[in-house]
């Protein structure tokens, strides 16, 4: 079955893409949640336009992905945190600490989940952290965890 796809599906397609799937991975599944609609010459017209739009939007937010890593690379972010004798922090720091500290000291706002941060900071010192603003965008940030 041909269909259109109304949003991006990892390993399927992009926004706006006309592609072959079975018909009942497509009845079943893509077309009753939402992310997909059968093919038909009007709606062929109409995906034209949805993948144009899309591809702009995608551009434009790439750009701004771009400017953030600019921002942010330069500069390390300073956390402060109370820790004991050995360096160990007597909580942690998560990936909304992160980005609040980004947010106060870089003016950028980035959403926690950019953050790729596996577990929580636990120890004072320099920590590299990757962040994915765009999934062709991925630059590391220095965080500096001191003592408060």
């Amino acid at each position: 079955m041909r269909i259109v796809l109304h949003k991006t599906i990892d390993g399927l397609g992009n926004r706006g893409d006309l592609i072959e799937v079975s018909d009942g991975y497509a009845r079943n599944s893509l077309i009753p949640k939402g992310l997909a609609q059968q093919a038909s010459v009007g709606v062929e017209v109409q995906a034209d336009a949805m993948k144009r739009t899309w591809q702009l939007r995608n551009a434009k937010e790439r750009e701004a992905a771009e400017e953030m890593a600019k921002v942010l690379v330069a500069r390390p972010i300073e956390i402060p945190a109370r820790a004991g004798v050995e360096g160990k922090l007597f909580g942690s720091v998560t990936a909304a600490d992160v980005a609040a500290a980004i947010q106060e000291q870089a003016g950028v706002e980035i959403d926690r989940k950019m953050l790729d941060l596996s577990e929580s900071i636990r120890s004072i010192g320099t920590h590299s952290i990757a962040v994915k603003p765009h999934p062709d965008v991925q630059f590391p940030i220095v965080v500096s965890v001191v003592e408060a």
